[in-house]
């Protein structure tokens, strides 16, 4: 099954998240030249911070809680530097966290040096600059995981839609070079089943046929700055949650129907030679 990550920073919210099985509370406190790149788009914007950490922490019982800290920095006037925010974020209680809006091997390599092994590390790649530097940043010590950000990747790109990545093959490529390190990954969010302009169900699909191993549940899922009633929001991430998992079963046993097909081509083949 998929690692389920919702974005929240409301305790009573990520506690609905989870019993409905979410597996991993996403606190989001990137706000680092995120508004000059993201501006007058329908992204979400967070700056979350670390009292937020603690608090999700202090209220979840199985989830993991999954931190994303701002890109490498130096002290700031109004903000701490990335080594500071790290310690904190380790400190309040993170399980993971996770580097977003890296451009060189020198970033990661900070980034991988200052958890130094503490919690997990999830490198999030979604710039051009990083694509580029796939195979030298794989070659790390340290990389627990990599989610593909297509949203930031498709605007840097000029691409009109996140998922033309996943049609022209741009995940495909990024994620065999992934797998070949024996790094789990994921892409990009996913929201209901029925809903989308590309449906939840299709993406679902792709994240079984390339070996995803995570996703986010999207803001549209469950958009609880619109949905402010708590039953209504227990009732949406029940149900579609339950959907979800309903239809990884399916995938699940489709992906399985053709390993199995392909094991035993190769068995066949083999006592033929054999012969």
């Amino acid at each position: 099954m998929l690692n389920l990550m919702y974005i929240t920073n409301r305790p009573e919210v990520a506690q609905v998240a989870e019993m409905a099985g979410v597996d991993w509370i996403f606190v989001d406190m990137e706000f680092i030249d995120k508004d000059a790149r993201q501006g007058g788009l329908d992204t979400v914007q967070n700056h979350h911070t670390i009292e937020d950490v603690a608090n999700i922490k202090s209220c979840l019982t199985k989830s993991k809680l999954l931190v994303r800290i701002n890109p490498i920095h130096d002290v700031r006037d109004d903000y701490f530097s990335s080594k500071e925010e790290v310690e904190a974020t380790i400190k309040a209680g993170a399980d993971i966290i996770m580097l977003p809006f890296f451009k060189t091997v020198e970033e990661v390599n900070k980034f991988l040096g200052y958890v130094n092994g503490r919690v997990q590390t999830c490198l999030l790649v979604e710039t051009p600059e990083a694509v580029l530097l796939l195979d030298k940043i794989l070659e790390l010590k340290g990389i627990d995981m990599i989610h593909l950000g297509l949203n930031d990747l498709h605007l840097a790109l000029g691409m009109k839609f996140m998922f033309e990545l996943l049609a022209d093959g741009t995940v495909d490529y990024l994620s065999a070079k992934i797998r070949a390190k024996g790094i789990p990954f994921g892409f990009g969010g996913i929201a209901k089943l029925n809903e989308g302009i590309l449906s939840g169900a299709s993406v679902l699909k792709e994240h079984y046929r390339l070996g995803s191993s995570m996703v986010i549940v999207s803001r549209s899922f469950c958009n609880t700055d619109r949905v402010t009633d708590i039953d209504e929001i227990r009732s949406i991430f029940n149900t579609g949650i339950a959907d979800i998992r309903n239809l990884e079963r399916e995938a699940e046993n489709a992906y399985n129907y053709f390993i199995f097909n392909r094991n035993m081509v190769v068995q066949t083949v083999q006592k033929i030679i054999s012969k």
